[in-house]
């Protein structure tokens, strides 16, 4: 199977039109699609949430010359390649092996149901409000969860993404209503939303501390989520869907340090 024709399967969970289209509506910034074509056969995929030296070893005792990453392996334009920075050094290892490089971002974060779906879905929601509306998919939810006291509901958290890397603030009240964001998706427009839509709690990731102590000051507990582990619980939730129908052999790939 050639390159192309195991991205059009990849493009199922949602197109990379998406990302484009989120980026012209929203403003935001992106690179995704086949950033390392190495050209032949793919032999099998790797799926893991960003390009390591780790997960390139892993893709090369298993013998597959495919990874697919959610993070764009390469987000910016390279100005030079240093051997010795390590993501310059796993860019590189990729091309020196032959193994290419797909990057799903912004696509797989708003697709119906993506890496932001499946957030809200693994902190207690079935459905909500969504914040930014697409043709197809969304970014930003806030939903009802049934009531709990705050320091339980963390607690439940961290167990359903398998992280002990937790920070939260806010009294130990009873709370009902969530809003979530995946990534670093803590700004003013995303708190407003949260205010707007009555949230007792605010969960992302990579919060700020002014936007923390805000919350804080308008009685919303926050729930802060390593980035990884709160990102990574989707993703493995859609190769989990992805691979009975993958064309490749595959396996996904968690860097456990991160989570």
């Amino acid at each position: 199977m050639k390159l192309n024709e195991l991205f059009a399967e990849l493009e199922q969970v949602a197109p990379l039109a998406l990302s484009r289209e989120y980026c012209e509506k929203f403003g935001a910034y992106d690179n995704s699609g086949v950033l390392i074509d190495c050209g032949g056969e793919i032999t099998g995929a790797l799926f893991t949430l960003d390009l390591s030296a780790e997960a390139v070893e892993r893709a090369t005792e298993l013998g597959y010359n495919l990874i697919v990453t959610h993070h764009p392996a390469i987000y910016t334009g390279l100005k030079n390649i240093d051997f010795r920075a390590p993501l310059n050094r796993a860019i590189c290892e990729c091309i020196k092996r032959g193994i290419s490089v797909v990057s799903m971002h912004l696509n797989y974060d708003a697709a119906p149901f993506g890496i932001d779906y499946y957030l809200m879905r693994g902190l207690g929601g079935e459905e909500g409000k969504t914040m930014h509306n697409l043709s197809c998919g969304a970014y930003g939810r806030v939903f009802n969860i049934h009531p709990t006291a705050f320091s339980d509901y963390v607690a439940a958290v961290g167990n359903t993404f398998s992280t002990r890397r937790i920070i939260c603030y806010g009294e130990d009240r009873t709370v009902r209503r969530v809003a979530s964001f995946c990534g670093a998706g803590c700004d003013e427009q995303s708190l407003a939303f949260a205010v707007e839509n009555g949230a007792d709690v605010f969960v992302s990731s990579d919060l700020k501390h002014n936007r923390i102590a805000e919350l804080v000051a308008r009685k919303i507990c926050v729930l802060q989520l390593t980035h990884y582990s709160a990102e990574n619980f989707g993703f493995q939730k859609i190769y989990s869907k992805l691979s009975a129908s993958l064309s490749v052999p595959s396996h996904y790939y968690t860097d456990e340090s991160l989570m």
